[in-house]
């Protein structure tokens, strides 16, 4: 008897955790029926048996109060302003939940099926708009998340950094292969096909930027950790390193006392440019790290500051960490992407190009982009030095600028001994006509398209739309009243009424997306890229904000840029299906209205994300203004890059960009 007795010593333990395991069944059944299955009333269970888990809240750097500023050096920099989340622990907390029910969406662009891997919570007070409207959107979305396995880009050995990679800018294969460099083909736009669908890592420790106006002075060193110009222009106070910062005294080779001084000189000794009312748009030609333009800024003069990737080591990824409107260019072989007449003023500061190379294309392409009767602005040794080459120099300049009927309006030097000299290009064609001989000769249908998109730089002068008796009419109006008033410009099919009626739109629209309960905190943005331009009337209606805007307009668009121009605003030409001339990070918002459809039948829209993600900021904001079924194709996508998405009034899809990149290994 001894035998059963043992074994049912053994079946005690046994059925004595069989009734508890009954017993917490019943307890839970309980709860459910009687308290309701939620958040509160099951805190005290694991988190993987709760459907309604946050995410994780954002870590101080990413959330969007201004960024106080230390003194340069001070040993509280590091403390105010924490360096950016590691990909590692961005990545762990994108995945920190999964979904109860994975439904599968299309991706468009031919990229197959996609089922949801991480849930978005859109309860989060930072996104989340009060507007009942963005409840109602929420109610149809089945939190798909596309299913992409995004890497990190792996560029070519020769690409100074891995972090700045620009697809059409480091194409070093294709630029292995040209058979001439001497026009400067190389800087030069080569893209690679297909475009990539990779991500553009973050550089170690990058943190939100320093913000305006304060960063038109200093900026965070690990936000553009190249030191190479702090060296090579010490001695010209374009650019110095102190403690967390690059700090940027205002200096220049040609700005001896400061460009505030010289900006001064130039209207002193030339009273009718006018800066802020008659001069509104200029663009500066090998801009350095475009202080020019940043100093402007201040006196109503917007500027679009031009230099190519070059040896001088991330010029223009320093002027856009700055705040300043810029943009990577070269006058090679082709045209700028820039409409016809379209800056008030050029200007050259040791911008070492010489204008009269290549049968002088390079300065017919700047008379080109120069408006009738606008200024050119040029300040160069040859100017004032006395040497054999820059006499040569300074002669074939002469040469040029009368075949091309400029006129010298003045040559001075400042009390540092730097010279400038000033032309204006003529208001009507009666110079052109007169001219003996006839060369360069006037541009006409037979010298081909007009069109400044991979366009073969012009070997003729373009002729002005108006008589010599029409001559002040072709002055642009006096900002600010431009930027209301419509002023035809040639070829243009636009009406006063559209223009009148897309300025009343847009100013609607920005006064409800400045609300309160717009996911975007206005306050931290210093600039925007509007994706499908149109009128300009999107940058019109923020004119008065902080910020600067640069209008884009697709080149399978009509073409509306000279209007923007017109309006004192400026833009580029640009294909969305490759990539844009710019560093990576450089943009606070990115908007895109009502292009996505007709974008998507010419490209993947996982290229074109893969671009959106490229240009804009981590902690900062993609605008999709589009149709719900456009909506619903770029969310799941969205969510793939671990952004956080708001839907408001079924009208704007608003995606947050994480700090989150792939591959990173986790601890």
């Amino acid at each position: 008897m001894a035998v059963p007795a043992a074994a049912d010593r053994k079946r005690r333990p046994i059925l004595l955790s069989l009734s508890l395991f009954l017993l917490l069944s019943a307890l839970l059944v309980f709860l459910f029926l009687f308290l309701g299955p939620s958040t509160q009333s099951l805190s005290f269970l694991p988190s993987r048996l709760s459907s309604t888990t946050p995410l994780p809240v954002p870590p101080r750097h990413q959330q969007q109060s201004p960024t106080p500023i230390p003194t340069p050096g001070s040993s509280s920099d590091l403390q105010t302003n924490a360096p950016a989340t590691s990909a590692s622990e961005a990545e762990e907390k994108a995945d920190a939940t999964t979904p109860d029910a994975p439904s599968t969406v299309t991706v468009a662009g031919g990229s197959g099926t996609s089922d949801p891997s991480r849930p978005v919570d859109h309860t989060s007070d930072a996104l989340r708009p009060a507007d009942a409207d963005v409840k109602d959107d929420e109610d149809d979305d089945d939190g798909a998340v596309a299913r992409v396995r995004w890497e990190t880009c792996k560029v070519r050995r020769g690409v100074s950094s891995p972090a700045d990679y620009i697809p059409c800018l480091d194409n070093i294969r294709a630029i292995k292969a040209l058979r001439s460099r001497k026009h400067m083909e190389h800087r030069e736009r080569h893209c690679p096909a297909p475009p990539p669908r990779c991500l553009v890592r973050t550089p170690a420790g990058y943190r939100l930027p320093v913000p305006w106006p304060q960063s038109r002075d200093m900026i965070w060193y690990d936000n553009v950790p190249h030191p190479k110009l702090v060296e090579y222009k010490k001695d010209q106070k374009w650019v110095t390193k102190s403690g967390d910062y690059l700090v940027f005294p205002g200096g220049g080779t040609q700005f001896k006392d400061g460009v505030g001084r010289y900006i001064q000189f130039v209207e002193q000794i030339l009273p009718t440019i006018q800066w802020g009312t008659q001069t509104r748009t200029v663009l500066d030609v090998g801009c350095g790290v475009a202080s020019f333009g940043g100093y402007l800024l201040d006196r109503n003069v917007i500027t679009m500051s031009l230099a190519p990737k070059d040896e001088h080591e991330a010029q223009i990824q320093f002027a856009l960490e700055r705040g300043i409107p810029a943009f990577l260019g070269v006058i090679g072989t082709q045209k700028l992407p820039f409409p016809d007449n379209a800056f008030d003023v050029v200007h050259c500061a040791r911008c070492r190009v010489r204008w009269y190379q290549n049968g002088g294309k390079p300065l017919l392409e700047l008379n080109r982009v120069l408006r009738p009767g606008g200024f050119f602005v040029w300040s160069a040794t040859p100017v004032y030095r006395e040497e054999k080459r820059d006499q040569d120099d300074w002669n074939a300049m002469v040469t040029l600028t009368k075949s091309i009927c400029w006129r010298t309006v003045v040559k001075s030097q400042d009390i540092n001994g730097i010279g400038v000299v000033i032309y204006q290009k003529p208001a009507s064609n009666s110079c052109y006509l007169e001219r003996k001989p006839n060369e360069p000769h006037l541009c006409s249908e037979k010298d081909g398209s007009r069109f400044p998109w991979y366009a073969p730089l012009d070997s003729c002068i373009l002729p002005t739309a108006v008589s010599s008796s029409d001559e002040t009419n072709n002055s642009p109006l006096l900002w600010p009243e431009r930027l209301v008033r419509y002023t035809s410009v040639p070829y243009d099919s636009v009406t006063a009424e559209k223009f009148d009626a897309d300025t009343k739109y847009w100013k609607q629209v920005i006064s409800d997306i400045h609300s309160n309960d717009f996911p975007v905190n206005w306050s931290s943005v210093r600039n925007v890229m509007d994706m499908n331009a149109g009128y300009g009337g999107f940058a019109a209606a923020l004119v008065d904000q902080p910020l600067w805007v640069m209008n884009v307009v697709p080149i399978q668009q009509p073409d509306t840029l000279p209007v923007i121009f017109s309006r004192g605003l400026i833009g580029v030409y640009h294909d969305w299906c490759e990539s844009f001339n710019t560093y990576p990070r450089t943009y606070d918002v990115l908007h895109m209205s009502d292009l996505l459809g007709s974008l998507t039948k010419r490209c993947d829209i996982l290229e074109v994300a893969a671009e959106i993600d490229r240009i804009l900021r981590p902690g900062r904001w993609f605008m999709l203004k589009d149709t719900m079924d456009m909506i619903k194709k770029m969310r799941p996508v969205l969510r793939s890059l671990h952004y956080e998405t708001v839907v408001v009034k079924r009208q704007y899809l608003v995606g947050t960009k994480s700090f989150w990149r792939p591959g990173a290994s986790r601890s």
